[in-house]
C-alpha cells in the first residue's frame, strides 16, 4: 500500500502540510456541483469517511458545501476540527483588495466555518505578477489574522511558483511576512504527470493536490486501465485514485453520484505494483481541461 511513515493509508490518513496544519490525503471535488445538492453529497462523503471538500469562489457552491460539513447538519458527530476545507480566490479578478474580499465573504457565507478556512489558494496565476502577488499578500495577511489557516496557489507551473518563490524570499530578506507555500493543485494523472511541476513542488516540500484525477471519465475503457482493473477487481476510476495516492499527490475525485462517492473512498485496501505503475508512466501531455500553468501574462 501507499504509506506514511510505515504505515497503510487509509481514507483517514493526513500529510502535514508546511504551515503545520494536516490535510487529509484524499478530498472531495465539487465542481460544477450544483449548490442545492452540495450540502446532502457533502454530508454522504463525510459519512463514507472524507474529511476534505474543495470547493471554490467560483464554483458557486461554497455555502452548500459548508452546511454539509455543519455541527447542526446530520453530519454534527465530525467536530469542525476533524474537517478540512479548501476555496479559492475567483481567478477572474486576481488583486490584494479581491483577494481580501474573497476570504471575507467566504467567512461571512459560510457561519458553519467557525471563522476560518483550512486552506485557501490562488485559482489560478491570471492577471499579471502584480495582481498574483498582491492577491497572495491577501492570503498571507489572512492566515496573520487567524482566518486562514495554510495558503497556497492552483494551476501554477514552474515559471509562476519561481515567481512566486522569489517575492517570499525577497519579503523574508527584509524582515518582512512572505507566507508559507503549502500546496499546488494541478490537474493530474497519468496522461498528464507534470514531472517539472511535481520536482519543483517535491524540492521544496509543497503538497501536490491532484484535481481531475479520473480524467473526466474520459478514459473509462482505456486500454491502459482495463486490464488493471480486470487484474485488481477495482474499477478504472479507483485504479487511476490508487496511481494518484501511489505518487504521493492528494486526489480530488468529483461525483455528483453517491454510488460513486462511496466507490471512490474503497481505495485503500490494494495495490498497484511497480509494473503496473510503470504501465501508466505515458509520457503525455495531455489536459482534459483548461491548463493555466502554460499561461504567460
Amino acid at each position: 500500500m501507499a504509506e506514511k511513515n510505515g504505515a497503510p493509508l487509509d481514507i483517514g490518513s493526513t500529510y502535514r502540510l508546511q504551515s503545520g496544519h494536516d490535510i487529509p490525503v484524499m478530498g472531495f471535488g465539487v465542481y460544477q456541483t450544483p449548490a442545492a445538492d452540495c450540502e446532502d453529497l457533502v454530508h454522504h462523503a463525510i459519512s463514507v469517511g472524507y474529511r476534505h471538500v474543495d470547493s471554490a469562489r467560483a464554483y458557486r457552491n461554497e455555502a452548500g458545501c459548508a452546511r454539509g460539513i455543519a455541527p447542526g447538519s446530520p453530519a454534527k458527530r465530525v467536530p469542525r476540527s476533524a474537517l478540512f476545507f479548501t476555496t479559492k480566490v475567483h481567478p477572474r479578478a486576481m488583486s490584494y483588495a479581491s483577494a481580501r474580499a474573497d476570504v471575507e465573504a467566504t467567512l461571512a457565507g459560510c457561519p458553519e466555518l467557525e471563522g476560518y478556512v483550512d486552506l485557501y489558494l490562488l485559482h489560478a496565476p491570471y492577471g499579471g505578477m502584480q495582481a498574483r502577488l498582491g492577491a497572495w499578500q491577501a492570503l498571507v495577511e489572512a492566515v496573520g489574522e487567524g482566518k486562514v489557516r495554510s495558503i497556497g496557489v492552483s494551476n501554477y507551473g514552474v515559471h509562476h511558483l519561481e515567481e512566486l518563490e522569489a517575492y517570499m524570499e525577497g519579503r523574508k530578506q527584509r524582515g518582512e511576512e512572505g507566507g508559507m507555500l503549502s500546496v499546488n493543485q494541478v490537474e493530474l494523472h497519468p496522461w498528464l504527470a507534470r514531472d517539472d511541476v511535481v520536482r519543483w513542488c517535491r524540492d521544496r516540500g509543497v503538497v501536490l493536490e491532484a484535481y481531475s484525477p479520473l480524467v473526466r471519465a474520459t478514459r473509462n475503457d482505456d486500454p491502459l486501465l482495463v486490464p488493471l482493473s480486470k487484474k485488481h477487481n477495482k474499477t478504472t476510476a479507483q485504479i487511476l485514485l490508487r496511481w494518484s495516492l501511489q505518487k504521493g499527490f492528494v486526489p480530488l475525485p468529483k461525483t455528483v453520484s453517491k454510488a460513486r462517492i462511496e466507490e471512490n473512498a474503497n481505495v485503500f485496501d490494494f495495490e498497484l505494483d511497480a509494473d503496473d505503475m510503470a504501465k501508466l508512466d505515458t509520457g503525455s501531455y495531455e489536459p482534459c481541461t483548461w491548463d493555466p500553468t502554460v499561461s504567460r501574462d
